[in-house]
């Protein structure tokens, strides 16, 4: 073991101690990449002075998880993705009079957006509460406000049309400044809250579940524990929805779930072997964000 290795292995030793954060479920490869990417940032020249750093109060921790975490996203990111979304899960949606959905790492919120947009053009969004939540505290805030630069509405409006769009993109935010405000309407029913996928626990019975592009920076323990948390948190018929390069197989979860589309990673929840067991604020840590309110 090199000198790299044992100062990574003090310093997720060091935060998990001191604050209960656990970096050990994360894919080491990615994991190795963030940690060299934060301690650049903050110019420092090892990890241990990073840890010497991190271990000087909760502040610095909050700023180390909003710098370590990916916050990379764009509207209608995939918009084959959402075209199968209206086509195959939104039908069996409208046959509820109530709607929760969970988006598990909305990070900025150009997922949790395009979802909304979805959902107000299909006659959902007025009886849905969406529960976007996020360990980074710097990406739930950009989210909540729903300000995009304008020069991203070119390609957002080619996706919008690709993934099924009925009007225009136009029609959900207006612009000023060199930037769009997503309209207030998108994100009235918004819970905004943290959550770590690690160490939080089910806070909700959902009809749908989105986590796209997050399992892919986690080992296959974190997986697990993620896709435990989906499974528990759908009702029955529920669906899950997962980025292109993630699965359900070979995990512990596989016979949890039937795959509907392989392309879009669309998963129905097949009857569960317990019943759901809500942790009270648990949803959070509890805590929203302003703005946000549980229901």
């Amino acid at each position: 073991m090199d000198r790299e290795d044992i100062e990574e292995r003090l310093l997720c030793e060091a935060i998990r101690s001191a604050y209960g954060f656990d970096l050990a479920g994360y894919a080491q490869a990615s994991l190795r990449r963030r940690l060299d990417h934060v301690r650049r940032k903050w110019c420092l020249a090892s990890l241990s002075q990073l840890q010497d750093r991190l271990l000087s109060g909760r502040d610095a921790l909050h700023s180390f998880i909003d710098d370590l975490t990916v916050t990379t996203s764009e509207l209608f990111r995939d918009p084959e993705f959402f075209l199968a979304l209206r086509q195959q899960v939104v039908p069996l949606l409208k046959t509820f009079p109530s709607l929760n959905v969970w988006i598990a790492g909305c990070s900025t919120g150009e997922e949790l957006y395009s979802l909304a947009i979805v959902l107000q053009e299909e006659g959902l969004l007025a009886r849905t509460t969406i529960h976007a939540t996020d360990v980074n505290r710097a990406a739930l805030r950009a989210a909540r406000e729903g300000m995009f630069p304008l020069d991203v509405i070119p390609q957002a409006s080619v996706n919008y049309q690709k993934a099924g769009g009925t009007g225009s993109l136009y029609n959900h935010y207006t612009a000023a400044y060199g930037n769009v405000q997503m309209n207030r309407a998108l994100r009235k029913d918004v819970v905004f809250a943290e959550h770590n996928l690690a160490t939080d626990e089910v806070f909700c019975e959902c009809q749908l579940v989105l986590c796209r592009n997050v399992l892919i920076y986690f080992g296959r323990p974190l997986q697990d524990r993620a896709l435990g948390l989906f499974s528990r948190s759908l009702r029955m018929g529920g669906h899950l929805a997962l980025g292109p390069k993630e699965t359900v197989k070979f995990t512990s979860y596989v016979d949890d779930f039937n795959e509907i589309d392989p392309h879009a990673r669309l998963y129905r929840k097949i009857p569960r072997r317990a019943p759901l067991v809500l942790h009270e604020g648990a949803a959070t840590r509890a805590h929203s964000l302003e703005g946000g309110k549980m229901k």
